[in-house]
This record gives structure tokens, C-alpha cells and sequence, in this order.
């Protein structure tokens, strides 16, 4: 993406020229990212309540003298997440394609060492969140009126709804282990530490 990168380890091609080190290299679609974040149902939830006061909480009053919900600005905004979604599967099948780029060795054979472990555990982390998200759950089972004649579909919107349950646990996870796997891959990437290596 950058040419500062590692020669050979741009798959994608160089969009932007060289970078300093303390501009993470994932600046272009950061900001997408972040916004699928703070429109998700549950960071809605989380801030509606912080900031907004809508509501405060359980039997207490709106502090507003009329609810509009997000039929107005600023929270009109919310209602483009599920195209966010779009973007952040496209993201987690770039992160999935660098994890599995990854297990090729120094010679080009197998590979396996520590950094491994901690992209794979990423992306599945990742995967689970997106996936788990209200947008996924309507797009495969959404707008059907007979689940008999989809069966395919409201099986995955069964497994999708599953996931669903655990969407706030993944939401803060993925937040802690996307920070520890970018910081691993800086350190790795500007020699301040070496990638531990089982195999290659």
C-alpha cells in the first residue's frame, strides 16, 4: 500500500508514497472502520446513554422534551451503517488474505511462529464481531415472510443470531487484541523485536 513498506510485501500495490512510522500504514480505511464501530447497535446503545441521555436509563425521565430517534441530525447518520458493514467484511477478507500470506517461510515454503498465532487469532476475532453484527443478521434472514422456503438463509440466520447474543463481548475484544496485533506487527516490522518461529 505504502512504499514504505517492506519490498514484495504490498500484494495490493503502492497507494501512497512513504510514510513515518508513527502513521499506522491502515490510515486509509480507519476511518470506515471507526464508523462501523460508533454506528453499531451496540456502541449506540453505549453512547445514546452516556451522552445523549436518550435514555438516561430504566424509569427515569427524557431529559428531551421530544424524541425524534434517529429520524434527525446528528443521529440521522446511523442509519448508514449497514454500509460500513460492506466495507469492514472487505477489510476482514484483506486481513484474512495477510494471515494466510503469512505462513510462507523466508525460503517461500511453510511458515509458523508466534506472529501467526497472533493474526490468526485476530481475524477470527475479527470475522466473529462483523459477522456477529445486526446488519449481517438482517441481510440473511431479513425481509423473508417464510423461513420454510429459505431454509439455507434461516439457517444462516440462525448461526448469525447466535453470534448476536455475544455481539458487546466481541465488540470489546476486537477492539483490545486489533490494537495488541497492530503494535505487534509495528514492533516486528521496525526490527525492535524479531517474530519468534516454530517452523521456517
Amino acid at each position: 500500500m505504502s512504499t514504505s513498506c517492506v519490498e514484495g510485501s504490498s500484494h495490493f500495490g503502492h497507494w501512497v508514497g512513504n510514510l513515518p512510522m508513527w502513521i499506522p500504514l491502515g490510515f486509509l480505511v480507519l476511518p470506515f472502520l471507526l464508523l462501523f464501530r460508533l454506528t453499531c447497535y451496540y456502541y449506540r446503545k453505549a453512547y445514546y446513554r452516556a451522552v445523549w441521555f436518550s435514555p438516561p436509563a430504566c424509569a427515569v425521565a427524557e431529559p428531551h422534551g421530544k424524541y425524534t430517534g434517529e429520524t434527525r441530525l446528528p443521529l440521522i447518520i446511523q442509519n448508514v451503517h449497514r454500509y460500513f458493514f460492506y466495507v469492514a467484511v472487505v477489510v476482514s477478507v484483506v486481513n484474512t488474505y495477510d494471515a494466510i500470506m503469512a505462513f510462507h517461510g523466508k525460503d517461500g515454503g511453510f511458515g509458523f511462529g508466534l506472529g501467526n498465532i497472533v493474526l490468526v487469532v485476530n481475524v477470527v476475532l475479527l470475522w466473529a464481531y462483523t459477522i456477529s453484527c445486526h446488519s449481517c443478521r438482517h441481510i440473511t434472514g431479513g425481509r423473508l415472510k417464510h423461513f420454510s422456503s429459505h431454509p439455507v438463509r434461516y439457517w444462516m440466520w440462525t448461526q448469525v443470531s447466535k453470534l448476536n447474543t455475544r455481539h458487546m463481548q466481541l465488540a470489546w475484544t476486537t477492539l483490545a487484541t486489533l490494537a495488541l496485533t497492530d503494535f505487534y506487527i509495528m514492533l516486528v516490522a521496525s526490527g525492535t523485536i524479531s517474530d519468534p518461529r516454530f517452523i521456517g
